[in-house]
């Protein structure tokens, strides 16, 4: 990344960036929108979203785009890289009134030519269930009931914040709002015209499972709360048997899905988690939020391995790349003999669904000796508030410090430290031990820092367990307004300077808007005491106790905020708050000819 202070490069939009495996490309003729583009005004705007789906025609154009831009939902044939977008002839558009499209999630088993099955929440509480091939409005949940003079919203009135179908069911789907609830659904049940009742089914530390008692099968099946405050997003893990939540009181954390059972937890450095996702094999999970930090959890270790720090405002999505991700089934040195871990295993959701058994991934190859894939590299991308694309690598360094590598495969940059972690209550000391990393070799582009005159030198920590802890107490006390511009090599003259450049992305911001800004503040606020005591915890490390990545890129992309990351075969989706849909080709995929813009051509016309 330049220096601070490069000017006119540092806020130029980047149309291409490199990595190791080549050159990604913008393909500017590939760009979905708004087909009358208007004045952007981002005041009451809830997030732009995309989702895929893939009908399998036999046309060659088999992947479908939805997105939302304000109270306006598309779906549109998506061509890629093949072919220039057509805006002028959207499969299906529709415009709401009274609320907007906050989340879409389409259903893949479902999905044919001539259907699709597509779930859309809304910031008034409500979902619907649509297919926009056939422009059809199949269903409604969470709708208002009453008469003229009195409505009611009877099963939860707070926005809905992410909506997924539960993975192999054609059937189920969850939905989590504002509220910190999180209902799961039939689309075969009605809604009762009733508020539901609930009786508890299971609690733990942080949530509680309700069922709904009816002497009829309706909906919602089951309520979830999870945390306190908004519950921003979940993600299923690849075999669907585990949910990942990631919460505005800065808590991931992961449930067996069947059995309602907590599995592990983990607190962000501060502020709310707003997004999260799992690695292609369901062993790590990343999340990001308020901090500006991405983390890297261990599902097995139950633990925090690293964290990454290259964005400048809130973290808004995360989002693994299966194509790059890789182990290498080389042979494995003379000494080791090689085996097969059985990771995924079949099983049934209640009811008698069966969820697809996962295929046994290449990821998962083991080495039975030392537990350690031959050769890892997990590649993960980010985006935020702050308009810039990160890319990161996760690398055997990482996952496996305390194995000897048989050889260097990583080019990821990584800050360590050798101070010894902080030591807590006698009830988390030992686990904290055994769940801090051993010294890392840092990476030849970071300066190295030098022990005391007449000590012994540390070449490896980039600070001291002192200093560390001070800048710990830094990073709590200023909040999530100052995070960004607290670099661990920053001047405090710097840092004043830096506190009036960030969050350039939210220049438009209505009083509502302003309110609920400031509530958060009062939120984060009140949340330092539990911070406090979490921060050098098996839940929350200090930043000395594990790897701090630095990104493989990082680069400004958009005039406004991130909302969108997508990973396909042959290139990667963004999207910022202006409505823009950006395509950008992967290394050696066929890119657009100029012939081809559906201005000059009809090649580009959607059919």
């Amino acid at each position: 990344m330049a220096a601070e202070g490069g000017g006119k490069e540092m806020n130029e939009i980047k149309t291409q960036f490199t990595t190791r495996e080549g050159v990604y490309k913008l393909l500017t003729h590939s760009e979905y929108s708004r087909p009358n583009r208007v004045p952007f005004n981002s005041q009451g705007s809830n997030p732009v979203k995309v989702s895929f789906v893939n009908v399998n025609d036999q046309s060659g154009n088999g992947d479908r785009i939805c997105f939302n831009v304000g109270r306006e939902l598309y779906f549109y044939i998506y061509k890629g890289v093949r072919k220039a977008a057509d805006l002028s002839k959207p499969i299906d558009k529709r415009i709401y009134k009274g609320t907007q499209p906050t989340c879409h999630d389409f259903n893949p088993l479902t999905a044919t030519a001539e259907s699709v099955s597509l779930l859309v929440g809304f910031s008034a509480g409500q979902v619907q269930l649509i297919d926009p091939i056939k422009k059809e409005t199949s269903k409604l949940f969470n709708e208002e009931v009453g008469s003229a003079e009195f409505t009611l919203r009877l099963i939860d009135k707070s926005g809905v914040t992410c909506v997924r179908w539960v993975p192999g069911s054609e059937s189920l789907f969850l939905v989590s709002h504002s509220s910190g609830s999180l209902y799961l659904y039939n689309v075969e049940h009605t809604c009762g015209t009733t508020p539901p009742h609930y009786q508890l089914l299971k609690q733990g530390d942080g949530y509680a499972v309700h069922t709904c008692k009816s002497k009829s099968a309706r909906n919602p099946l089951l309520r979830w709360t999870v945390g306190e405050g908004a519950l921003n997003e979940f993600a299923f893990s690849p075999d669907g048997k585990f949910l990942a939540c990631a919460s505005q009181d800065g808590f991931l954390r992961v449930f067996g899905f069947d059995a309602a059972e907590l599995h592990g937890t983990m607190k962000s450095y501060f502020g709310g988690l707003l997004c999260v996702c799992w690695s292609p094999d369901g062993r790590y999970i990343v999340a990001g939020g308020e901090d500006d930090l991405v983390t890297v959890w261990s599902f097995s270790d139950c633990r925090v391995i690293a964290r990454g720090h290259g964005h400048k405002s809130w973290v808004s999505v995360v989002a693994f790349d299966h194509c790059t991700t890789s182990v290498e089934d080389s042979d494995p040195p003379a000494e080791f003999s090689g085996s097969d871990e059985e990771f995924h295993e079949q099983i049934h959701f209640a009811g008698g669904r069966d969820r697809a058994n996962s295929s046994q991934s290449h990821l998962s190859k083991r080495n039975s000796t030392d537990g350690r894939p031959v050769s890892v590299t997990y590649r993960f991308g980010s985006v935020g508030q702050d308009t810039q694309l990160c890319l990161w690598d996760l690398t055997e360094d990482i996952l496996f410090p305390h194995l000897p590598l048989s050889r260097t495969r990583t080019h990821t940059n990584v800050m360590s430290a050798t101070s010894p972690p902080a030591t807590g209550s006698s009830g988390n000391s030992g686990a904290l031990s055994n769940s801090v990393p051993a010294p890392l070799p840092r990476s030849n582009s970071l300066p190295h820092s030098t022990g005391p005159a007449g000590g012994s030198t540390t070449p490896n920590s980039h600070m001291s367990s002192k200093g560390s802890s001070i800048i710990d107490s830094a990073f709590i006390a200023t909040g999530v307004s100052k995070f960004a511009t607290l670099s661990l090599h920053d001047t405090r003259k710097e840092r004043h300077e830096k506190d009036h450049k960030r969050n350039h992305s939210m220049g438009h911001i209505s009083s509502k808007s302003s309110d609920k800004l400031n509530q958060l503040s009062s939120a984060a606020r009140t949340a330092k005491a539990d911070a406090a005591k979490t921060l050098g915890t098996l839940l929350c490390p200090r930043m000395e106790e594990v790897p701090l990545l630095e990104p493989l890129v990082c680069k400004k992309i958009a005039h406004e905020r991130l909302t969108v990351l997508i990973f396909l075969e042959d290139c990667l989706v963004t999207a910022c708050q202006e409505g823009f849909i950006c395509t950008w080709a992967r290394p050696g995929k066929v890119g657009l000819l100029p012939s081809q813009n559906p201005t000059n051509s009809p090649s580009g016309t959607v059919v």
